[in-house]
């Protein structure tokens, strides 16, 4: 074939093939990986849902300081394209060296 001829095209869609995974693939990862981890007690309260890779947590929680927390280790789930927080919750004053 000489060179500077045309062999073929790769769109977008055959590069990120490698890195999709099933939606519910994505989601049982999640609730197990992070949900169960970071909020033993209230896992059953946390809602799970993945639509094209973009998870979206629902629920009430008892400390919110760890939402952000969640959200980067949910980023770090492989397939996650995005992450929607829609969780609520008591937020924990941060500890005073004093209250030591």
């Amino acid at each position: 074939m000489p060179e500077g001829m045309l062999q073929g095209i790769v769109s977008r869609a055959d590069l990120l093939k490698v890195f999709l995974r099933p939606d519910e693939d994505i989601e049982e990862e999640v609730r197990r990986t992070v949900v169960a981890y970071l909020f033993p007690a209230f896992s059953h309260a946390i809602h799970v849902n993945v639509h094209e890779g973009v998870v979206t947590l629902r629920g009430h929680v008892r400390d919110t300081s760890l939402v952000s927390v969640a959200v980067r280790l949910v980023r770090a789930v492989e397939g996650v394209v995005d992450v929607e927080p829609h969780l609520t919750g008591e937020s924990t004053p941060p500890t005073s060296p004093e209250s030591m």
